[in-house]
């Protein structure tokens, strides 16, 4: 969920501005050559291909479930090896960049503006800090851009040629490679967990800004804050580890988990305690009792609009909370509405409003129903009907909790 977090945050900022501009290019990539990918294939016996359709199927599967939007495009870097091949050399034949036992590495040192971002400075550095220290670089803090090939590579296939021989890039160079791929050498946003500043996001800028002269990579940068569970940070170690399909074989709809991961603004960190899902469930459930008797289904086609302040929120540094906050002061207004004119059309409203935020996608009948048939609730309405009538009001109680 704490990655979740990251896509439910960026796919609000999507639609937002897609309001407000109309086209909006959105390019989220999926790095399939990684060495734990590399090392589960070889311990599985199988191949990178098999492993990264899995999860990638896993991931979409997952994202769908929680109303998160496709992005306009998402490479993979097994796709886009030749743009990294490139940008490598671009590096090297500009200094930023040198070969080292048959390893090609960036030179921190010379690319002077590195550590703006995070504000960390190369001098201070500690080596091994997030870094790997290697007796083959020139300071601590260089890190890898292409790697030559080892036996498990040969054994996967997982390698391709290269001016530096047979190998495989390195985790940063990718990222860079497939923004300049479907972005250019210069775009408007760039966003990320906090986790990511330092050193991926300091590694990317240093690397795209020293490869292309003039280059300001990206103008804007957006990072949302870690996840933690009962104040606590994430971790296998700690076994609290919380995934959106656990939550969802458990019966947990996807849009309660959206609505909780939207709870927090997405600079701050948020916690995740046992009261979040409740609380989204309540929340949901009232919001959608308020839509019922409407169709939902037509109402992003209708002449319904979003409310402004709604929208004025979200423009304010992506400012969900108080988007939220304007969703519950229209539920209530609409519950002390009497003209029923007036109060249908704040309504659509409040519905388009909500949707726009990927909020009340269901219908009040799939809300309340799911999983449930028609069928089987009239079998219990009618068999409550006979236990009453039999003045067996034990069993009629019960039918009415589970009714309910």
């Amino acid at each position: 969920i704490g990655n979740a977090r990251s896509v439910v945050v960026y796919d609000v900022l999507f639609q937002l501005l897609k309001f407000c501009y109309g086209k909006v290019t959105y390019v989220r990539n999926i790095t399939d050559i990684d060495d734990k990918i590399i090392n589960a294939a070889s311990e599985k016996n199988s191949n990178i291909e098999s492993i990264t359709t899995y999860y990638i199927k896993a991931f979409h599967d997952d994202m769908e479930s929680i109303n998160c939007k496709k992005p306009t495009y998402e490479p993979k870097a097994t796709e886009n090896v030749d743009y990294i091949i490139k940008l490598i050399e671009h590096l090297l034949q500009s200094g930023h960049a040198y070969e080292s036992d048959k390893h090609v590495y960036f030179n921190i040192e010379s690319y002077h503006e590195y550590g703006a971002l995070s504000g960390k400075k190369t001098d201070e550095l500690v080596p091994g800090s997030r870094v790997e220290v290697n007796e083959n670089k020139k300071h601590p803090g260089d890190f890898v851009l292409w790697k030559p090939a080892n036996d498990i590579d040969y054994k996967l296939s997982s390698y391709w040629n290269s001016p530096w021989g047979e190998g495989r890039p390195g985790w940063h160079i990718e990222c860079s490679a497939m923004s300049y791929a479907y972005l250019g050498k210069d775009f408007d946003i760039h966003g990320g967990g906090i986790d990511l500043q330092f050193p991926h996001h300091e590694n990317e800028i240093a690397q795209s800004k020293s490869a292309f002269a003039g280059s300001m990579f990206a103008k804007y940068w957006m990072h949302n804050g870690f996840l933690t569970v009962n104040e606590e940070k994430m971790s296998k170690s700690l076994f609290n580890i919380v995934k959106v399909r656990d939550l969802l074989d458990s019966g947990i709809k996807g849009e309660v988990i959206r609505y909780a991961l939207l709870k927090t603004h997405y600079r701050k960190p948020p916690d995740w305690t046992e009261n979040v899902i409740s609380d989204a469930q309540e929340t949901l459930n009232k919001f959608y009792r308020l839509s019922r008797g409407l169709d939902t289904i037509n109402i992003d086609e209708s002449n319904a609009e979003i409310s402004k302040d709604f929208i004025d929120a979200l423009k304010n540094d992506l400012n969900i909370p108080e988007a939220l906050a304007i969703l519950h002061e229209m539920a209530a207004k609409i519950n002390k509405m009497s003209n029923e004119s007036e109060k249908l059309k704040l309504t659509e409203s409040f519905v388009k409003s909500a949707r726009f935020i990927g909020l009340l996608e269901s219908s009040y009948q799939e809300w309340f129903t799911a999983g449930v048939s028609h069928q089987e609730i009239e079998r219990l309405i009618d068999l409550r009907r006979a236990a009453k009538q039999n003045k067996d009001y034990n069993t009629a109680d019960k039918i009415r909790d589970q009714l309910k």
